[in-house]
């Protein structure tokens, strides 16, 4: 049987709806990402981003069309993220592993124990999350706690620009204090050659 990449399990159907450069980028072959990315959020957000660094969350530098690459690879029924952002004055990550967790929706986890459920869709070719909720992970428990308690509400659109191009718009939106971080930016996908 020919294995199908997760993000392919979770949209089922909707798949096929989506733009050749997307299905590229989530593919189950290993494959990096290469483009620029741009990081905002208000100057009141450095303190609490520079807490969350020390969990490998978010990137706490402001940036505009940063050079980026993010490879990509499964292992098992994982797939890992390599992020590396090229800063002016250094090079800067963010990793992470996506599980599936049934129906529309995976788990991102930045930590063993710390990450975020979203439910995935499709609408005109273009693939949106929306977050569910912050999950703390003890063992084999898994405990939601409600995104209004923590950074506010996740949403990510991803829209593929031609064959090979997309953009990624990835945002924070706090119920009381408004948007407070957002990253965005373009990328085309390159698959390795398998060895």
């Amino acid at each position: 049987m020919a294995e199908i990449s997760m993000m392919q399990r979770a949209l089922g159907e909707q798949w096929d709806e989506l733009a050749p450069a997307l299905k590229a980028h989530y593919a189950v072959a290993k494959n990096c990402d290469v483009g620029v990315l741009s990081i905002e959020y208000p100057k009141a957000m450095q303190w609490p981003l520079n807490f969350l660094r020390l969990f490998g969350t978010l990137i706490n530098q402001q940036a505009q069309q940063a050079p980026t690459q993010v490879s990509k690879w499964m292992m098992g029924e994982q797939q890992q993220w390599q992020r590396r952002v090229e800063l002016p004055n250094h090079v800067m990550s963010f990793d992470s592993r996506w599980q599936y967790c049934g129906g529309n929706e995976l788990i991102e986890y930045v930590k063993p124990y710390l990450g975020l459920k979203m439910a995935v869709s499709v609408r005109e070719g273009k693939l949106y999350y929306a977050g569910r909720s912050y999950i703390l992970k003890l063992g084999s428990l898994l405990i939601p706690i409600p995104e209004a308690l923590v950074l506010g509400h996740t949403t990510i659109e991803e829209i593929g620009v031609d064959e090979k191009h997309f953009t990624m718009d990835f945002r924070l939106q706090h119920p009381l204090f408004g948007q407070i971080y957002r990253y965005a930016g373009r990328f085309q996908t390159e698959i390795e050659a398998s060895s």
